[in-house]
């Protein structure tokens, strides 16, 4: 079974192996970053300067930051892979096989997949820590005798960290097909389930309120406490966002239909695919809102007083978020891949019952957009919860300000990355005579 999956299923794969591969990278990084910074032959008058500068801290903050992103979206896009096997779990169960021995196999997959890719990413990860610790000293940021040491934990910690959240997603996502009848289980893989799931909805307006509530209290405290919950903030939001996706999709897919024909089709495939689409949400929501803060931060700041932020500032804040930034986009791309490329079949049906490639595509391009437009607005809402109060206790102010060229480049950027997953797959699959993708 798991030779099988792999071998129908290698577009699947390729979002959690690389999502698992950059988890795995982030954390050596924030490991060895620790280890530099506590093994360094510093005078205790230095050691005391770099405890105060805060900077002693950052190792441990990226760390920890590099944990909460993996759990969300190495989960994410392991879940998104075991939900396309639906329909290979239900004709395994018909056959006899027993809901353990199923998920036996989903956990091996899981496992099969994470060890290859986190021995991919540690390496990566300390090629990054490496150039990481270099750029501290050249920023004056750290003293001189700071020099890159590798943690003797990296591997078994990034393994852990790999493992661990990909095993929990792949088990969420075969909880459903693993315990029902094998016809039910085929019937919900050949017709997806419309209805939103009561408990997911009720805990994505949990997490969404207790978002906003948190983000009101730290409004009244001072400018580094509210810095250091405006983290929780935002991950609170997202995952919460994530869970009403099928909700949020599905809304949208309304607005679609008021576009044509073409509208009506994109709308119909969206409330649909809802589900699978709304993987996506949680890594691009984080990559847009990520970006967002920082760069708004950033602008905002220099607006209001008129004075630059430090060369070293920027380094400082621009890199950290690029590599977040750049983490979740990289699993947007690949969950919005896994996505289309599940539905090649469908794409063909198109094309057999009189769809030309060029009308299929224009229904994907609107799916697209709608996508798009879905993600820009939630990550819009989940910045402003997390960046205002951010602006209100370090600077008085509660209006943002960011130039109108860097927010349309950002809404170009989001819409490229979006057209990258859906459109460019979608036009090599049309390729493809119809009747052999069908049959």
């Amino acid at each position: 079974m798991i030779r099988q999956a792999r071998r129908r299923n290698p577009w699947s794969f390729l979002g959690p192996a690389a999502t698992q591969c950059l988890a795995a990278a982030l954390v050596t990084a924030g490991l060895c970053l620790i280890a530099s910074f506590d093994g360094a032959p510093l005078r205790p008058g230095q050691r005391r300067a770099l405890i105060d500068s805060g900077v002693a801290d950052i190792g441990l903050l990226f760390l920890l930051s590099s944990i909460y992103l993996s759990i969300l979206i190495v989960g994410v896009t392991m879940s998104s892979a075991i939900r396309d096997q639906a329909r290979d779990i239900a004709l395994v169960r018909a056959i006899g096989a027993t809901p353990a021995r199923v998920r036996r196999a989903v956990a091996a997959q899981a496992a099969l997949v994470a060890v290859p890719a986190t021995l991919a990413g540690v390496p990566v990860g300390l090629l990054g820590g490496r150039a990481w610790v270099a750029g501290f000293v050249s920023h004056g940021l750290v003293p001189a005798e700071v020099t890159f040491r590798v943690h003797g934990g990296v591997l078994p910690i990034a393994l852990a960290v790999t493992t661990g959240t990909s095993l929990l997603g792949a088990m969420i996502a075969a909880i459903r097909p693993s315990r029902v009848r094998p016809a039910v289980a085929l019937a919900d893989s050949a017709a997806p389930r419309l209805r939103v799931g009561v408990a997911r909805t009720a805990a994505g307006l949990v997490l969404v309120t207790g978002g906003v509530v948190l983000s009101v209290l730290i409004a009244g405290l001072d400018a580094e406490t509210a810095d250091q919950a405006g983290l929780f903030v935002m991950l609170a939001m997202c995952t919460g966002a994530g869970l009403l996706g099928p909700a949020l999709l599905r809304v949208a897919a309304s607005v679609a239909r008021l576009l044509g024909d073409t509208g009506r089709l994109a709308g119909d495939t969206l409330a649909v695919h809802a589900r699978a689409l709304s993987g996506a949400l949680v890594p691009l929501t984080l990559a847009v809102a990520f970006a967002a803060v920082s760069v708004i931060r950033g602008a905002t700041t220099t607006h209001v007083t008129g004075v630059a932020a430090p060369a070293a500032e920027r380094w400082l804040e621009f890199s950290g978020t690029g590599a977040y930034t750049a983490f979740a986009a990289i699993a947007a791309l690949n969950t919005l891949v896994t996505a289309i490329m599940a539905r090649r079949r469908d794409l063909a049906v198109v094309r057999l019952a009189g769809g030309t490639r060029g009308r299929t595509l224009a229904v994907v391009v609107c799916e697209a957009l709608v996508v798009t437009g879905t993600a820009l607005v939630v990550a819009a809402a989940v910045a402003a919860v997390t960046l205002l109060p951010l602006l209100h206790t370090a600077l008085g102010t509660w209006r943002p300000w960011l130039p109108a060229s860097w927010a349309t480049a950002g809404v170009a950027g989001t819409a490229a990355l979006v057209f990258a997953g859906t459109v460019l797959p979608a036009a090599v699959a049309v390729r493809r005579p119809p009747i052999e993708v069908a049959g």
